[in-house]
């Protein structure tokens, strides 16, 4: 691969969304719209699938996973709850924040946790400080086994990852926000399918139904929580507007 060579307040001019846009590649404006860019492409590569934490596969892209440890580190939360399991390396990512620390928990939901993902979770060193229900997200009986197992902790952090339609984490917030603690977070995650559903790799509906749009609604009515822009500085994340602070109890 031949280096590329730009000189000093160099001009780009890149078309999105079928405009042509022309500014300074070190400029603010340059970075957001390369960072843009990098975010379809990453998506089309599906580059979240070639991340793993300690060995277990995380479906994240890694600035997402840095962004996520930071945050854990922060709150270092008694309970965190997550929405969607997969392979299960987001449920290691916690655990295993949470062994540094030295105490705390990790709750996996998922509609399907599949034999082989169950049996690596099962496996894995940090085994005891996951607990696992199988089950929809939504469901209200789940939410209450949840919510049990939640109980009275001091201190609880939120992410939602399973089903990414804008009906269903809208019905997420609502069921999961209230378990988060007074300067804790619930990260809704996925909101950069607004932002990516025009690759030719996009699935359809990505751009119509997504996120970002059960994100603003859930702002309008619950003011306690309001968006922390720290969690995106690193400018590449496929949460936008989705690391939620509880502000108000």
């Amino acid at each position: 691969m031949k280096s590329v060579h730009a000189p000093p307040n160099s001009q780009i001019v890149l078309r999105r969304n079928g405009e042509e846009i022309a500014c300074d590649l070190y400029s603010p404006e340059g970075r957001e719209l390369l960072a843009a860019l990098w975010l379809k492409v990453s998506a089309h590569n599906r580059r979240m699938y070639e991340p793993r934490w300690l060995g277990v596969q995380i479906i994240q892209l890694p600035e997402d996973v840095v962004a996520m440890q930071e945050l854990i580190w922060k709150v270092r939360p008694d309970v965190i709850v997550e929405t969607g399991i997969a392979h299960g390396g987001s449920l290691v990512l916690s655990a295993s924040i949470l062994e540094l620390i030295g105490e705390g928990r990790v709750i996996g939901i998922d509609v399907d946790i599949r034999k082989h993902n169950r049996e690596i979770i099962d496996a894995h060193p940090l085994r005891h400080r996951m607990e696992l229900i199988e089950g929809s997200s939504i469901d209200p009986t789940i939410v209450d086994k949840v919510r049990a197992s939640v109980g009275d902790a001091k201190r609880v952090l939120v992410t939602l990852d399973s089903n990414h339609t804008a009906a269903h984490v809208a019905a997420e917030l609502e069921a999961y926000a209230p378990m988060v603690t007074l300067d804790s977070y619930i990260v809704a995650m996925d909101g950069a399918q607004a932002h990516v559903g025009d690759i030719p790799a996009a699935r359809p509906g990505w751009a119509d139904d997504h996120p970002l749009q059960a994100i603003d609604q859930f702002l309008v009515k619950h003011p306690e929580f309001v968006v922390d822009p720290y969690y995106e500085r690193m400018d590449i994340t496929s949460s936008p507007g989705g690391f939620l602070r509880r502000v108000k109890s």
